[in-house]
């Protein structure tokens, strides 16, 4: 139905009831200019259209219809009360120009957010009860208005929330009810302390988010470096297997132990690679983190902080150090660090460290107890041997290890282990020099004697962990010890120091030839020369001694000269 305009209706009409008629569109109402009050509520009205003339409009009511969007009000300038409650609004907004306005009703509406409404200089009383609105931000705005002192939010999910009334008194310090009940002073009193709380929530969570990009930020640079230095050593390695031409050497004897020829890193690296690496260089790349009883270390960067003064406490927390992106070779060098700064540590991770044969194991030996081992697949080809899990047990028999990549280790384990590698010792010790032998079994008597010092003067019947690790150290079998792991900067090293005992060696042997080639020569002009030298002497000696007054007299006198 649509309302229009009769003759016998006033045009100086300051008040029109249209409620409850069924009215579909407004319209017929351009010539009510003086109209104050228009009642349009309960009808079936989809759009605010056609109020154009009535710009001395007071009250405005359309509730109960099925208006999905506010407009067409901006020129009510004297409009004071707005009832929009019962419709179909999703959003509030278009409310410019409706600067009188002291009442909106906005109740039982699909609202969800609020826009606009800081603009309305008088707006005193906004009631927007039973809406979808979630959060606060999505009424943001109602903080900036200074003359709002009544509000609604009951019956939305926001209030539901346990912060939701002392978020809403601190961002509006001047309303005076909140949800048709009065504000007090202890109630702002108490809302100003949790939301202070709140802020600093927000702020610490904010940190940690921070914190928590800045770790993934890291951790992703670290893995594109990492990434980077194996695809330079690998074309290093292809290049330098297509430049050697001569067939590979016996892998050098050092103390006893073969050392297992590593490539050198020579070769002509792409371009391309060597700059976006340097670039790499010059950003973050390491991280250090604890985490409950986790030591997280990625980038080789990361091992120094091995050398930092760690508190007692924190240190002794530590049980878990996990190792990524850091060569294992570099890992190596730092693992007496790690026993002394933390004494604890019973679990290791590998992840991406070039574990890539069952030597490198060796190196774990030195430390003071490990009871698990993870070794993940990703960077790490060793694991990929069959037999991989079998050879730490029996190499690292002393540690009893209890778990290996998760998985719990049992006797029938072990006895397989001895199987498998007990020959191995067995021949390792027996080709060891002497020399050798007798060091590694002077370190044993050494850490037997360790034992029994720390074991002094303990009661019969109590073991402290202490012992157990001494057990341990003393434990390790004298044919297992023999089986070692040099490292790659170790081998270089070595490899260095014997080039240089072998130039030596060639310049020593070298002038040795030459004195002796001078010697000989020496000899050979002698031997041509002695006959004739002999006659001569043999001649001299005769006619020196025919007269033997005078001879007798010669010698006389050059004993007299020498005086």
């Amino acid at each position: 139905m649509i309302w229009r305009e009769t003759t016998q209706v006033d045009k100086r009409l300051i008040f029109l009831d249209l409620y409850d008629n069924q009215i579909e569109e407004i319209s017929g109402l351009s010539t009510l200019k003086s109209l104050r009050v228009l009642l349009l509520g309960k009808n079936r009205i989809r759009k605010i259209s056609n109020l154009e003339n009535l710009k001395n409009l007071d009250v405005l009511d359309l509730h109960g219809n099925q208006i999905t969007k506010i407009e067409n009000v901006n020129h009510l300038c004297d409009l004071r009360v707005l009832n929009l409650a019962r419709n179909l609004l999703s959003h509030v907004d278009n409310l410019n120009g409706l600067d009188s306005l002291t009442e909106l009703n906005l109740r039982h509406n699909q609202i969800t957010f609020v826009r606009d409404v800081d603009n309305l200089p008088c707006l005193q009383r906004l009631f927007l009860s039973f809406n979808n609105i979630s959060s606060f931000d999505s009424v943001s705005c109602l903080a900036d208005s200074t003359s709002l002192s009544d509000i609604t939010f009951d019956g939305n999910p926001i209030a539901q929330e346990s912060w939701y009334k002392h978020t809403v008194l601190q961002n509006m310090m001047q309303l005076r009810q909140l949800d048709m009940k009065r504000i007090t002073e202890e109630e702002r009193r108490v809302a100003s302390v949790v939301a202070k709380k709140e802020e600093e929530k927000k702020r610490e969570s904010h940190k940690q988010s921070l914190l928590k990009e800045k770790k993934r930020l890291t951790i992703n640079n670290v893995a594109r470096k990492w990434d980077l230095q194996q695809r330079v050593a690998n074309l290093a390695l292809t290049q330098d297997r297509k430049d050697s031409q001569s067939p590979p050497q016996e892998p050098c004897q050092i103390d006893g132990g073969s050392i297992s020829e590593f490539p050198e890193e020579t070769g002509s690296l792409d371009p391309g690679l060597s700059s976006a690496l340097q670039g790499l260089s010059t950003t973050e790349t390491h991280l250090v983190e604890i985490e409950g009883d986790t030591l997280s270390l990625y980038g080789s960067g990361a091992l120094e902080c091995l050398d930092r003064n760690w508190s007692i406490q924190t240190a002794g927390m530590v049980t878990t150090v996990s190792f990524t992106f850091i060569e294992f070779d570099e890992i190596v060098q730092v693992l007496p660090k790690l026993k002394m700064k933390f004494p604890n540590s019973l679990h290791l991770k590998f992840k991406e460290t070039n574990l890539v044969m069952l030597q490198q194991f060796n190196a774990l030996a030195q430390l003071r107890r490990v009871d698990q081992l993870t070794i993940d697949p990703q960077g790490n080809p060793v694991v990929n041997f069959t037999l991989w899990k079998y050879y730490v047990l029996f190499r690292l028999s002393h540690f009893s290890m209890q778990k290996i990549n998760g998985t719990e280790v049992t006797q029938n384990d072990m006895i397989m282990a001895e199987r498998l590698f007990g020959i191995l010792a067995h021949v390792a010790s027996s080709e060891l020099p002497q020399y050798r032998m007798i060091s590694i079994l002077g370190d044993a008597r050494k850490k037997q004697y360790r034992y029994l010092l720390e074991s002094k003067g303990k009661k019969p019947g109590i073991v402290s962990e202490e012992t157990s690790d001494s057990k341990r150290l003393m434990g390790e079998n004298t044919n297992r010890a023999t089986l070692n792991y040099t490292t790659r900067e170790f081998y270089h090293e070595k490899l260095e120091e014997i080039k240089d005992k072998k130039k030596f060696c060639k310049m020593y042997v070298e002038d040795l030839v030459k004195e002796a080639t001078a010697i000989n020569m020496k000899n050979e002009a002698l031997q041509k020369l002695w006959p004739q030298m002999f006659i001569e002497l043999v001649r001299d000696a005769v006619i020196e001694i025919r007269s033997k007054d005078s001879y007798m007299k010669l010698c006389l006198q050059q004993i007299t000269d020498q005086k």
